[in-house]
């Protein structure tokens, strides 16, 4: 995979019911506290290494943002760090917390 894919609400939580992939969420910390998606990393420049050390290079990676813009360049930017199928969710988080389940920090 050159370039990233764009992935659909609905085919992100299919993959990720079926443990197929590792999501990441690039909002900012008071986001990402408030809600995001049940099992997703917070990724920042803080915290890239620490997942790339976690993650194997072959496993998919789905990217949110708020709305679907900011993540396709942090996808791309996942590639070049030699992630092997990366995916930018179209409508970012603010699409799935209208159809799917999330979770706050606190609640954790």
């Amino acid at each position: 995979m050159e370039q990233f894919e764009h992935i659909t609400p609905q085919r992100t939580k299919e993959m990720l019911d079926n443990g197929e992939a590792r999501i990441v969420d690039i909002r900012d910390d008071q986001s990402f506290e408030q809600a995001h998606i049940e099992g997703s990393f917070q990724l920042n420049n803080g915290s890239i290494q620490r997942f790339m050390d976690e993650t194997d290079f072959d496993t998919p990676v789905i990217v949110v943002c708020y709305h679907g813009h900011s993540s396709q360049q942090a996808a791309q930017y996942m590639l070049h760090q030699g992630f092997e199928e990366v995916y930018s969710m179209d409508g970012g988080f603010e699409v799935w917390r209208t159809q799917f389940p999330y979770t706050t920090s606190k609640s954790e």
